[in-house]
């Protein structure tokens, strides 16, 4: 039988969240040093620039359409008084494929709940983007066996309101909160066994289109691990932070989609 596994192996996506980083100017200038090093790289690439950076790398891509840029975040609301948000609608207007929801920074620094997660699903989808909805438990639930009940509880609730229409159009990510900005980073073999069981999930929710649903690793990647991690079971792309901002070594981690790859560039760059 097909896999999620092997479907996910077709194209592996590669996002880089940049979170609060790169000015437009500076976002110019990664995109001069890093497009170079990229020609027919075997993933599916997608940025995640602040939003006021947005346009710059949307002008910046212009010539490469390959390559994708999303948003950081969206409210479910279409418009309305609601300072300093903005709306999926707006995002794709403007020319976003993507948009990341919950991710673990939303959640612990903002205060974002699962059902927020869930609101905003069902608002990307319905404005024709991309989502990508990301899951991972604290240090603490993990050491108190908690870590697989709290992944799914985020999926049950998150993924509550997608339509079957919907579902080619959603990507999840797995971010282990404790492997994020700490230079801890969960291994092959964790990561395979949360991803198998997100896979499990999806497949009882949503029967065979569950299969083929990417879901991604987060939580310090690095070149050196970029590899081992796409390797592992189930991983069907990269949730990529602080090394996204440095264009060689996340040009490094794109081309570990493909070792051989990998392997000549580094050799013609040496």
């Amino acid at each position: 039988p097909i896999t999620g596994r092997t479907l996910s192996r077709i194209r592996p996506v590669i996002a880089g969240n940049w979170k609060l980083n790169h000015s437009p100017a500076a976002a110019t200038e990664f995109l001069q040093a890093f497009l170079p090093r990229v020609v027919d790289s075997p993933a599916e690439i997608v940025f995640f620039p602040p939003a006021i950076t947005f346009q710059a790398v949307r002008e910046a891509l212009a010539s490469r359409g390959a390559i994708d840029v999303g948003v950081q975040n969206v409210y479910w609301e279409d418009s309305g008084a609601f300072t300093g948000e903005i709306s999926a609608s707006m995002a794709a207007e403007a020319g976003a494929t993507h948009a990341l929801i919950g991710h673990s920074e939303r959640r612990q620094l903002f205060g974002e709940t699962n059902e927020h997660a869930r609101r905003k699903v069902e608002a990307v989808l319905a404005a024709g983007l991309q989502a990508i909805l990301c899951v991972g438990e604290t240090l603490e639930e993990r050491e108190s066996n908690r870590a697989e009940e709290v992944v799914l509880r985020q999926l049950e609730v998150g993924l509550a309101g997608v339509a079957a229409e919907g579902r080619q159009a959603l990507l999840l990510a797995y971010e282990p909160v404790w492997a994020i900005g700490t230079g801890r980073t969960a291994s092959p073999d964790d990561a395979a066994e949360m991803h198998r069981r997100i896979r499990e999930f999806l497949v009882q929710k949503f029967g065979k289109d569950g299969r083929s649903t990417p879901v991604l690793y987060g939580g310090s990647v690095k070149p050196d691990n970029a590899a081992q991690l796409l390797a592992a079971d189930e991983v069907g792309g990269l949730l990529v932070g602080g090394a996204s901002l440095d264009p060689e070594q996340f040009a490094r981690i794109c081309r570990a989609a493909c070792p051989s790859d990998l392997e000549k560039s580094a050799s013609r760059e040496k």
